[in-house]
């Protein structure tokens, strides 16, 4: 994401919590280093991050190096991390107080998407603060929709992962009755992927599924990581999850069996060849 602002003739100042991160991406592409968030956010009109989880978004924001305490008012602070909805709306209060705009900007489309700059992007936040921020979000993505106010890009992100769980877990069970029935994998994706079981799950890893291949980005960590928060965003709203639970655990199977860092596709690995 960075690399796409930078080629739209941004100019950006770098940070990560792994210094040579991001040496090495100024060594590549240019820019300014920084030291801490609020170095990186001294004087910038926009604020970008993407972490890991609640904590970590916590302490770039609000901690004591933490970007907010270092913006200029009227800026705007976008983030890409996936996290809880309720961290989402405290963020746009402490910004708002500030005088800062805040998008919860959570993305799809993995790591290949940001490559190409086509990331899906789910946007929760004022009016205001999206003008400010589609802008720059165009430059890495190739759909940016504005859900709603606060917290909204977030409960949609969950939105997308439970989705995601069940097709991934109904394709894993279709490729490997496929490969027990004995049929022709490439003839037998051909035939399926024109009609309505079609996905882009389907189109892009039923052959990897197949061939064993699982290191394609987003890994089964981060989803479950993901899909406890769309479980506990479900216990507090009311909403009926059976099929997320389940394929929650089927991935906490995944892990035990040493798949930690492997891609979402790998839960195929627990049915029997």
């Amino acid at each position: 994401m960075a690399r796409h602002l930078a080629a739209a003739g941004h100019a950006l100042t770098v940070y990560n919590r792994n210094p040579a991160k991001a040496e090495a991406w100024v060594a590549a592409h240019g820019g300014a280093l920084a030291a801490s968030p609020a170095h990186a956010a001294e004087g910038a009109d926009a604020v970008i991050s993407c972490v890991g989880n609640d904590d970590d978004l916590a302490g770039i924001t609000l901690g004591r190096d933490g970007a907010f305490r270092a913006m200029r008012k009227g800026a705007v602070f976008i983030d890409h991390t996936t996290v809880s909805a309720r961290i989402a709306r405290q963020l746009a209060v402490e910004a708002k107080s500030l005088g800062l705009l805040s998008v919860d900007a959570p993305v799809s489309g993995g790591q290949a998407g940001a490559e190409k700059g086509a990331l899906s992007i789910m946007c929760g936040g004022s009016e205001a603060a999206m003008a400010a921020a589609s802008p720059l979000m165009g430059a890495y993505a190739g759909r940016i929709v504005h859900v709603g106010g606060p917290g909204a890009g977030q409960t949609t992100k969950m939105v997308n992962q439970i989705a995601i769980a069940g097709t991934l877990q109904g394709l894993s069970e279709a490729v490997r009755f496929a490969q027990i029935a004995g049929l022709d994998m490439d003839k037998a994706l051909e035939a399926v992927s024109g009609g309505a079981a079609q996905s882009w799950q389907m189109v892009n890893r039923w052959g990897t599924m197949a061939a064993d291949q699982f290191d394609f980005g987003f890994a089964i960590d981060w989803m479950r990581k993901d899909l406890g928060l769309a479980l506990d965003e479900a216990r507090a709203n009311g909403a009926s999850l059976p099929v997320a639970a389940l394929v929650d655990q089927f991935y906490a199977e995944i892990q035990a069996m040493g798949g930690n860092r492997q891609d979402t596709s790998a839960l195929i690995r627990r049915l029997p060849k």
